[in-house]
C-alpha cells in the first residue's frame, strides 16, 4: 500500500533446536543434570517460536518479542555467547534478502529480535490512523520506541556481538533507520500542529526539525550498503519538502508581522527547496509527489501575490537568503528505549511482567570456578599456613621430649615392672589401625597413584614430541621459507612451560617419598613391636628393680611429671583446635554468598559475562573469618615456649636429684624408643595422607595437560595438512609452469636454427584483413562490369577517335539507349 512514510520489514528465521545445545552445555560445564530444567527448556523453545512468527503489526505481538529478548539478555549471564546453535536469519534490507546469515551467537539472535521489535513499532506506527489526533500521537510514540530499540541495538548489543554484524545491521544502517524513525515521528507532531491550527512560527520550527532529521537519515543511508536508492531518494525529497514547508510557514509568519520583503525572500527560498525535492520525482511514490506538487502550487500562488503587493504597494527591499535569520528548531522526539528492554532483568520473576527468569537455579560456570578458587585459597590458608605452623610447634615438642628422654625416664622410675599404661594405650591404637601393614599398603597405593600420574604425563609429553618431530620433518621437506608457521614451543609456550612445571612436581614428590621411606626404615622394628602382642613388648622392655627413691628425687619427679603433663595437655588441646579448625573449614560453604553476588551482577550488568575475578572482594571478606585462628598460632607459640622452658628446668633438677643412679637406664631407653616410634608412626601416617592428596590433585593437572596436548596436536595436524596441501598445489603449479617455460625455450632455440624463422618471426603480429575479389566469369555481351568503368557515348577515347554516329558501341562502352544492366 502506497504511503508517504516508510516502515521496516521483518527479518525472518527458521526453527532451531535450542534444547539439545543447552542440555549438552549444562552436562559438560555444570554440576547439575539437564533434566532439572526440562520445563525451562520447553519454555525457551516456545518463546522463540512465538517471537519468530510474530510478523503481523498488532500490539499483542510486542510482548512476545520483549519476553524472548528479556530471556536472551538474562541467559547471557548463564551461557557463553557461542552456545552451539546456528541461528539463521534472512536480511530485511539490501539486495540479497533471499540468503540467510547463520551465526553460533546468542547476541546475534538477540540483535535480530531487537531489529524485529523496532520493525514492529514502525509498522504499528504506519498502521495508525494518522488522520486523527490520537492516531498521530500513537504513531509518533511508536516511532520513538522503534528509534529507541534501534539505538539500544546499535550502542549496547552490536559492541558485544564479537563478529561483524550483517550488512543490514551495521552501524550506519542502524543510524539511518534510527534517524528515519525520529524524522517520521517528528513529522507526526508537525502534522498534528497543522491540524490543530497552531501558529505558523511554531509549525515552521517543527518542519525545520523534520527536515534536519530526514537529512541526517539520508546522509547515513548513503554510507550504508543495505539502504536502497529508492529510500535515499525518498529521504532526500522529504528533506527538501520540509525545508520548503518550514520556509513557507516562516513566510506566512512574516506576512502576519508585515515584513513583506522577508516574506518574498522566504517564499522564493521555499520554492527553490520544493523544486530541489521535485528533482527526485522519478524515484518517489505518488503520495509524496502529490504532497510536493500541492505545496509548490500553494507557494507559487503566494509568491506571485507577495511579489505583486511588494512591487506595487509596500516597495520593501527583498533581503538575500544569506541575510535571512536561520529558523529555530522545535524537537519533539527522542529515541526512547522501552523499559521492558532497558530494565528487562528487573521485570523477570515469578510475578514479573515478562515472566519468570529461566534457568534461575542453574549456577553459572564462573560461580563453580569461583567456588573452587575459594576452596583452594581457604585450604591453603588453613592447611599450609595455620595447621602447618601448629603441627610444626607439635613436632618441636616431640624433639624436645626426645632430647630430654621423656617420658621414658619418668615411666621407668614410676613403674619399674611391666608396661606403662601410656605405652599400652599407644600399642592398642597402632594394632587397631593394623600398624605396619597399613603403612605398607598406603605406600603401595601412593606409588600406584604416582605411576598413573607419570604415565598420563609422559603420554602428553610424547604427544608433543611426536607433533614437534612431524613439524620439523615438514620444515626440512619444504624449507623454512615455505614452512612459515612457528615451531610448537613458540606456538604454545604456556603448554610447554607446563612440562618443566609438572616435572618439578614429580621431583619434589619423589624426594618427599624417599624421606617417608627413610623414616619407616629407621622405625620399622619398633612399630612392628607396637603392632605385635604385649608379651613382645614386655620381652623388649627390661624390668628393673624398684629403686630407692629419696625425698629429693620424689619431689623433683613430681615437678617433672607436672610439667610433662602440662605439655601433653597443651598438645592435646592443640590437636582438638586443629580438628575444630578443619571442621570449620569443611563447613565453610561460600556458595550461597556466591549465588547472591552472581544474581546481583546479573541484574546490574545483564550483558556482561560473569568472571571469577569479580568475586575477589567477597573472597577477601570471607577469609577474614580465619584471622582469629592465625592470631591463635602466635598465642600457642608463646604458651609452648613457656611450657617447654618449665619442662627443661624441671628435667634438669630431676637429673641432678638422680645423679649417679643407673638402675633404670636400659628401661628408660627402651621405653623412649617405643614412645618415639609411636610419634613417628603418626607422622608417617600424616605424610602418606598428604602424599595421597598430592597425587590425586596432580592427577587433575596431568589429565588437563594431556588433554590440552591432544587438542593442540590435533589442531596443529589439521593446520599442517592444510598448509601442506597449499604448498603441494603451489609447487605442482610451479612445476607445470617450469615445464611449460622449458618447452617454450626449447621451441625458440629450434626456431632460431630454422632458416625460415625470419619469415615467420612476426607471425604474432595482427593479420591484415583479406581483400575481396570477384570470381573470373565471362560477362554477357553488352553488360556493364565494374572493371570497365563508366564511359558515355560520344566522349572521345584515349586514342582521340569518336564513336560512330549510328549503331551500338562495339568496344564495351555504355550505350545510354540500352539503360543500366548489372551482372
Amino acid at each position: 500500500m502506497a504511503s508517504n512514510i516508510l516502515f521496516l520489514p521483518f527479518r525472518r528465521s527458521h526453527s532451531v533446536n535450542l534444547t539439545d545445545a543447552i542440555k549438552q552445555y549444562i552436562s559438560s560445564k555444570y554440576d547439575q543434570h539437564p533434566d532439572m530444567f526440562t520445563k525451562d527448556l520447553e519454555t525457551i523453545e516456545k518463546l522463540r517460536s512465538v517471537a519468530v512468527h510474530a510478523q503481523e503489526p498488532h500490539p499483542s505481538n510486542i510482548p512476545k518479542l520483549q519476553q524472548y529478548a528479556a530471556q536472551l539478555i538474562w541467559l547471557s549471564g548463564k551461557f557463553p555467547i557461542d552456545i552451539g546453535v546456528e541461528f539463521p536469519w534472512y536480511p530485511a534490507l539490501g539486495y540479497n534478502t533471499s540468503r540467510p546469515t547463520s551465526r553460533n551467537n546468542l547476541r546475534f539472535e538477540l540483535a535480530n529480535i531487537m531489529f524485529n521489535l523496532a520493525a514492529m513499532y514502525s509498522q504499528l506506527a504506519m498502521s495508525s490512523n494518522r488522520s486523527t489526533p490520537d492516531g498521530l500521537k500513537a504513531a509518533a510514540n511508536n516511532f520513538c520506541l522503534g528509534a529507541g530499540v534501534l539505538s539500544h541495538l546499535r550502542n549496547s548489543i552490536l559492541p558485544e556481538l564479537r563478529t561483524e554484524p550483517p550488512e543490514d545491521m551495521d552501524i550506519m544502517t542502524l543510524e539511518c533507520l534510527e534517524k528515519l524513525m525520529l524524522a517520521q515521528g517528528q513529522e507526526c507532531f508537525w502534522q498534528k500542529a497543522v491540524k490543530d491550527g497552531l501558529k505558523d512560527a511554531t509549525i515552521a520550527k517543527l518542519a525545520a526539525r523534520v527536515s534536519d532529521l530526514y537529512n541526517e537519515a539520508g546522509d547515513a543511508g548513503i554510507q550504508s550498503d543495505a539502504i536502497s536508492s529508492e529510500w535515499i531518494h525518498h529521504m532526500t525529497a522529504k528533506h527538501h519538502h520540509f525545508a520548503a514547508a518550514a520556509q513557507y510557514r516562516a513566510a506566512c509568519d512574516t506576512l502576519e508581522k508585515r515584513k513583506y520583503g522577508e516574506e518574498v525572500a522566504r517564499l522564493r527560498d521555499s520554492l527553490t527547496c520544493v523544486n530541489e525535492a521535485l528533482k527526485e520525482q522519478r524515484y518517489i511514490n505518488k503520495l509524496v509527489l502529490a504532497d510536493l506538487n500541492g505545496l509548490k502550487n500553494r507557494i507559487t500562488e503566494d509568491l506571485k501575490r507577495a511579489e505583486k503587493d511588494n512591487d506595487m504597494i509596500y516597495l520593501l527591499p527583498v533581503p538575500p537568503k544569506a541575510e535571512l535569520k536561520i529558523l529555530d528548531r522545535a524537537n519533539m522526539v527522542v529515541a526512547r528505549v522501552p523499559k521492558e528492554i532497558a530494565e528487562s532483568n528487573s521485570m523477570l520473576g515469578e510475578r514479573g511482567e515478562l515472566g519468570p527468569a529461566l534457568f534461575s537455579k542453574l549456577v553459572p560456570y564462573s560461580v563453580h570456578l569461583a567456588a573452587s578458587i575459594y576452596v583452594d585459597r581457604r585450604d591453603r590458608l588453613v592447611n599450609n599456613t595455620i595447621v602447618e605452623q601448629l603441627e610444626a610447634l607439635t613436632n618441636k615438642i616431640h624433639e624436645v621430649l626426645r632430647s630430654l628422654n621423656l617420658p621414658g625416664s619418668l615411666q621407668a622410675l614410676e613403674k619399674p615392672l611391666g608396661l606403662p599404661p601410656g605405652l599400652v594405650a599407644h600399642a592398642d591404637e597402632i594394632r587397631q589401625q593394623d600398624g605396619i601393614n597399613r603403612l605398607l599398603r598406603s605406600m603401595e597405593d601412593t606409588k600406584k597413584l604416582m605411576y598413573t600420574d607419570q604415565a598420563i604425563y609422559q603420554e602428553g609429553v610424547q604427544i608433543l614430541r611426536s607433533e614437534a618431530a612431524e613439524d620439523d620433518g615438514a620444515r626440512r621437506k619444504f624449507g623454512t621459507e615455505r614452512w612459515t608457521r612457528p615451531p610448537a614451543e613458540q606456538a604454545a609456550p604456556k603448554l610447554y612451560a607446563q612440562i618443566q612445571e609438572i616435572d618439578g612436581y614429580f621431583r619434589a614428590a619423589t624426594n618427599s617419598d624417599d624421606v617417608v621411606k627413610k623414616k619407616l626404615k629407621e622405625n620399622e622394628y619398633f612399630i612392628q613391636l607396637l603392632s605385635g602382642p604385649d608379651h613382645d613388648l614386655e620381652n623388649y622392655v627390661p624390668s628393673g628393680r624398684r629403686p630407692a627413691i629419696t625425698g629429693d628425687v620424689e619431689r623433683e619427679a613430681g615437678k617433672l611429671r607436672g610439667s610433662f603433663n602440662e605439655v601433653s595437655r597443651l598438645e592435646s588441646r592443640r590437636r582438638r583446635k586443629i580438628e575444630a579448625l578443619r571442621t570449620k573449614a569443611k563447613q565453610d560453604d561460600i556458595n550461597p554468598e556466591l549465588l547472591r553476588e552472581a544474581a546481583r551482577l546479573e541484574r546490574e550488568f545483564p550483558m556482561q559475562t560473569i568472571e571469577a575475578v569479580q568475586f575477589e572482594t567477597l573472597f577477601d571478606k570471607r577469609l577474614q573469618m580465619y584471622d582469629a585462628d592465625q592470631d591463635m598460632v602466635h598465642d600457642e607459640e608463646n604458651e609452648q615456649e613457656a611450657a617447654i622452658k618449665r619442662l627443661q628446668d624441671a628435667n634438669a633438677a630431676f637429673l641432678i636429684a638422680r645423679r649417679g643412679d643407673q638402675s633404670t637406664k636400659k628401661r628408660e631407653q627402651a621405653l623412649q624408643n617405643l614412645e618415639n616410634a609411636y610419634f613417628k608412626y603418626k607422622e608417617i601416617i600424616s605424610n602418606l595422607d598428604v602424599g595421597r592428596k598430592f597425587y590425586n590433585d596432580l592427577a587433575k593437572i596431568v589429565n588437563r595437560f594431556r588433554d590440552e596436548a591432544r587438542t593442540f596436536a590435533y589442531n596443529r595436524k589439521s593446520e599442517a595438512s592444510h598448509l601442506e596441501n597449499d604448498l603441494s598445489t603451489r609447487m605442482s603449479s610451479l612445476g607445470l609452469q617450469q615445464a611449460t617455460s622449458d618447452s617454450l625455450h626449447q621451441q625458440k632455440q629450434a626456431d632460431a636454427q630454422n632458416p625460415n624463422y625470419g619469415a615467420t618471426a612476426h607471425a604474432e603480429e595482427p593479420l591484415a584483413a583479406p581483400t575481396p575479389t570477384r570470381a573470373n566469369m565471362p560477362s554477357p555481351a553488352g553488360m556493364w562490369t565494374p572493371e570497365v568503368g563508366i564511359r558515355f557515348s560520344g566522349v572521345p577515347t584515349t586514342s582521340g577517335n569518336a564513336r560512330p554516329a549510328a549503331g551500338p558501341p562495339q568496344d564495351g562502352r555504355w550505350d545510354p539507349a540500352q539503360g543500366l544492366k548489372f551482372g
